[in-house]
Order: C-alpha cells, then sequence, then structure tokens
C-alpha cells in the first residue's frame, strides 16, 4: 500500500452546480472511497454558479472551499489544475478554450460545441497544449458498454452488419412545460440531436467505427411554450422534438439512430443492438448492469444457444474491482466515477485519454455528425460526413 503522504492532491474547480455539476461533484469525492489507492485525491476547491444564494448552497453541500460568481475566477485559480465545465451548451466554449489557456486540464460536458465550428475552436486550442481534454461522454464507462467493446474487439460477433441505437426521453410531452433552455437554438444548438443523440452517436463511433454518411429526418411537435419568467406569455421552440436518421459506417455496416424527448413512458431509455455474422449484443441504460448477449456457437450443448442476460457484477468485469461484491449492482452515478478516475489517471499519470475516453477530437466529430444530420433533415437528401 502507498503511504498517504504520497498520495498527490489535486484541485478541482467545477463549472455549474446544477445536474451535471452535482453528478461530476459527487464522482470526484467519491474517487478515493472506490479508487484505493486513487491516481490523486481530488480537492473540490471551487464552485461556480451564477446564483449567489444557490452556488453557496452548492459549495456547503458538495464539500466546496469556495465559491465564485464568475467562472473566470475559476479558471484562473492558482489552487485549481482541473477545471470540470458541466455548464449549459453556450458556455462549453469560452471557459473552455480559458481553462485550457491558463494551463488547466478540462473535462467539458456533451456535446463539446453548439455546432461543429465551435467545437472545432475548442479542439484546436486543445491541440495545440499541453493539457489532458476529455469530453464527458459517461456511457462509454458504463460496465456492460465496456464489455460489449471488447466482445467486439476480440471478434466474437465477426463481422458487424447493423447498430440501431434510440434514446428516448418524454419530459417535455405537456405542451404547457415551459421553454426552458434546451429548447432554444441559440444556447442549446440542437434539441433531442445534441442532448441524448450525441451519446448514440458517440457510442456507435466508440463500438462500430467512424460513419460516411447519413439520412435523417427531424421533427418540432409543439412549436410554441410558455416562457420561465412569464407563462401568460410563448415563445417559439426553436430546435428539434425528435430526430431519425439512418447511418453508414466506414466497415460496411448500417444503422439506425433516434431520439425524442415525446417517448411517452419512457424516462432514459437509451437502447443500443448490434448484430453481427457470429452473434448480437442488446444493452439498456435502465437495467445498466445487464448485457443481452447472443452467440450463433456459444456451447457444444445446443439446448444452451439463445439470448443470454450477463449481470456485469463479477471482479472480471470492466471496473467492478472498484465496487461490490458479485451481484451487487452499482447506478447511474458509478459511470462518472469511472470516467473522471480515467480522466485523473491520465492527468496524473501523462497517460493518453483515447481510446477508452472520448477526446475533443471525439467531441468535435461528433458535432460534425450531428451538422449533418440537421442538414440532411434540412435538405431531404443524403449528406457525406467531412471532419
Amino acid at each position: 500500500m502507498r503511504e498517504l503522504s504520497t498520495l498527490k492532491r489535486i484541485g478541482i474547480g467545477m463549472l455549474g452546480y446544477a445536474f451535471m455539476g452535482k453528478s461530476h461533484s459527487h464522482a470526484w469525492k467519491d474517487i478515493p472511497i472506490f479508487v484505493w489507492p486513487p491516481p490523486a485525491i481530488p480537492e473540490l476547491v471551487v464552485i461556480f454558479g451564477r446564483h449567489e444564494d444557490r452556488v453557496k448552497e452548492a459549495m456547503f453541500r458538495f464539500g466546496y472551499k469556495k465559491y465564485a460568481t464568475d467562472w473566470r475566477k475559476v479558471v484562473t485559480d492558482p489552487d485549481v489544475e482541473i477545471v470540470d465545465n458541466g455548464l449549459p451548451n453556450h458556455l462549453h466554449k469560452d471557459p473552455t478554450i480559458e481553462a485550457i489557456e491558463n494551463g488547466k486540464h478540462a473535462v467539458c460536458e456533451k456535446p463539446l460545441g453548439r455546432n461543429a465550428q465551435e467545437a472545432k475552436e475548442i479542439y484546436e486550442v486543445a491541440k495545440k497544449s499541453h493539457v489532458k481534454t476529455m469530453v464527458a461522454f459517461n456511457y462509454r464507462f458504463v460496465p456492460a458498454v465496456m464489455l460489449a467493446r471488447k466482445i467486439i474487439k476480440e471478434g466474437l460477433l465477426g463481422k458487424i452488419y447493423h447498430f440501431r441505437a434510440r434514446y428516448l426521453q418524454d419530459w417535455i410531452v405537456d405542451p404547457n412545460f415551459p421553454l426552458v433552455w434546451r429548447l432554444q437554438k441559440e444556447y442549446a444548438g440542437s434539441g433531442p440531436l445534441g442532448d441524448l443523440g450525441s451519446h448514440i452517436i458517440d457510442l456507435a463511433r466508440f463500438l462500430i467505427g467512424e460513419p460516411i454518411a447519413v439520412s435523417a429526418l427531424t421533427k418540432t411537435f409543439i412549436e410554441e411554450r410558455p416562457l420561465l419568467d412569464n407563462p401568460s406569455e410563448k415563445g417559439k421552440v426553436t430546435v428539434e422534438d425528435a430526430f431519425e436518421a439512418v447511418i453508414e459506417f466506414e466497415n460496411g455496416a448500417i444503422g439506425t439512430l433516434e431520439a425524442t424527448r415525446f417517448a411517452t413512458g419512457r424516462k432514459n431509455y437509451n437502447n443500443f443492438e448490434i448484430n453481427g455474422e457470429k452473434g448480437s449484443i442488446e444493452f439498456n441504460l435502465e437495467r445498466l448492469n445487464e448485457l443481452r448477449v447472443y452467440l450463433v456457437e456459444p456451447d457444444e450443448r445446443k439446448y444452451l444457444e439463445g439470448w443470454r442476460t450477463i449481470l456485469v457484477t463479477e471482479k472480471i468485469h470492466p471496473y467492478i474491482e472498484w465496487y461490490w461484491p458479485p451481484g451487487h449492482v452499482i447506478g447511474w452515478e458509478h459511470t462518472f466515477i469511472n470516467e473522471l478516475a480515467h480522466f485523473l489517471d491520465a492527468v496524473v499519470n501523462d497517460k493518453d485519454i483515447a481510446p477508452l475516453g472520448a477526446t475533443f477530437e471525439d467531441g468535435y466529430k461528433n458535432n460534425v455528425i450531428c451538422d449533418a444530420i440537421l442538414e440532411s433533415a434540412e435538405k431531404g437528401k443524403k449528406v457525406l460526413i467531412k471532419y
């Protein structure tokens, strides 16, 4: 066991205290609990938020030493070595770039930019720097997803034919749901495409390979919604409510991508199925400890043929050595621990973020594909993907 005195401490500056701010803060705090010995001990230095009363409360709740109402104070803080950007999409570019230019390692929530041009600007700055950068595509770090990747990389499915993915939610089905920032292009860039679709696009690239062309359709079901600060008036929804896409891969596989926030009854249904010449895989985030596997020749005993459900909680499975005894399932929040522990290891021990983590190049390519889907839907024709 390493001497406690030899463990490095590394300062964390968190941008945002809401959904992602809480998720990431929880992970930074829990890394030394589960990953022992950790690459370093994360120290929660400062958290940023625009509303002083709320960010001050978050500082106390999450365990930060101080708070700031100006994000520039976080990215220039001498005690901060890693800046974690969990802000809304329109605040990904400037804080992340300034963090990098101030010599801070940077994690940025997805999508990296509101569009490919914005993502490219961030990526270009990162490419010229010597710091570590990563886009927070946490679903790569679900143990079952990592197991799926291992099965594919080892050739157990053979040649891949199909990738079908859908990410379905229902939280804006009510037409009286207010016009939040995610429904405005100015702030979000796109609707469920960037919010949910970016995740399944990333999984497609992570598991299958590079897409080369896409044909798509988008739809806005409710075009006006009550204003957040004045519900008696309505404002225009400027993003899509749903998209459907057919995608072609460089390796010859084909697939479908779908994301919506109008799938009544679906809360966080991120599902993909992969079909190959020797077998298939299916995953559902709402049952994230399970991976469904079908192999054409699984065993000489024919009565064992058919789909199998693997409970991915054995110590031989990815990341499970950090957690509980077999059969004791982990949760959604643990994906962030796995993800940020990977980033911390890369920072402290000068390791590559890729291929397991999503680099800023991955984030840029993801945005290119998102833009191609929007272009295809707008023009009504197939669009070639060019990075």
